[in-house]
């Protein structure tokens, strides 16, 4: 579904979301923060040699020595955030009530980035795979929307995925460069009900399937068969390294889950509860993860895990 297939006018929309200013849609996940190092946190992601955790505050570790580095704190409490490998010192995080900042230097300074957008809680962003100026943000009660010049123009692009009779709110978002679809782009989402996920020409959300389901349809024969995530969990946290798109990691209630065939099959790779996830984007056997009280880093894909220091 697009904007013009909206039930009402565009504006008046845009207006009854304006009336709902920065409130927080109860019962999203991204309200489960850890505090790890004594200050409290929700939000990771890697950038260049470095993995930035915040939330209450902003700090950045060096994985080559070690050392850690507290910024000042930002002007609202960060519950996401996106990074692109292409542009290393560039953050986008989206903030505790409404809205969007961008960071060139790695989290050290901050400034608004969120021009167009609708007031209400921003529950997830990502940088787009092929180009680092395009930003996607998720906006409770409303939709997916894009950035084109890193953030300072936004425009809607698509409404909440339709999921057993209802509109489902989207948690999390991560853009995977598959050999598949329009492009090859598609934009996988985390909800309250589980998985899904839409090309990057936003034409409609999609279950996620084999690339070769449809031949198996038209030839007769039986697809191949599937461990889809467990189903009716919400799906909190979402990540892909770019420089691996086929593989995702993913946190629900019951853990962790990875896939190596772009979300199709997936397996259980251990019982931290993660309300944030980031994946290396050119070291996709690194990942990270916010558990309740610490911030966790495997470097084999989530086999195994170690406590990093944030202090």
């Amino acid at each position: 579904m697009n904007e013009h297939s909206r039930t009402g006018s565009p504006l008046g929309r845009r207006q009854a979301l304006a009336m709902l200013g920065g409130v927080v849609l109860s019962g999203l996940s991204p309200a489960r923060w850890a505090h790890a190092g004594g200050a409290v946190a929700s939000a990771l992601a890697f950038d260049g040699g470095a993995l930035v955790v915040a939330g209450a505050q902003v700090w950045r570790h060096d994985l080559s020595g070690g050392a850690s580095a507290t910024f000042p704190t930002p002007r609202a409490h960060i519950r996401a955030l996106a990074c692109h490998p292409a542009r290393t010192g560039r953050l986008f995080a989206a903030l505790e009530g409404g809205g969007l900042d961008r960071s060139d230097d790695g989290g050290r300074t901050w400034h608004p980035a969120s021009g167009g957008l609708p007031m209400p809680q921003v529950t997830a962003v990502a940088t787009a795979a092929g180009a680092p100026d395009t930003v996607y943000a998720a906006v409770a009660g409303d939709g997916l929307w894009r950035s084109e010049d890193a953030g300072e123009n936004w425009s809607f692009v698509m409404d909440r995925p339709w999921i057993a009779d209802a509109e489902r709110e989207v948690l999390t978002i991560a853009s995977v460069n598959l050999a598949s679809g329009m492009g090859g782009i598609w934009i996988y989402a985390g909800t309250e009900r589980g998985l899904t996920r839409v090309p990057d020409c936003f034409c409609r959300w999609q279950d996620v399937v084999a690339g070769n389901a449809m031949d198996a349809l038209v030839a007769g024969t039986p697809p191949a068969p599937e461990t889809p995530l467990p189903e009716g969990e919400p799906v909190l946290a979402l990540t892909s390294a770019m420089a691996a798109p086929e593989r995702l990691a993913a946190a629900l209630p019951s853990g962790l889950w990875a896939s190596s065939d772009s979300g199709v099959n997936w397996a259980h790779r251990s019982g931290h509860v993660a309300p944030a996830l980031a994946a290396h984007p050119t070291e996709p056997s690194r990942i990270a993860a916010i558990t309740a009280d610490e911030v966790i880093l495997s470097h084999d894909s989530g086999a195994s895990w170690a406590a990093l220091p944030t202090t």
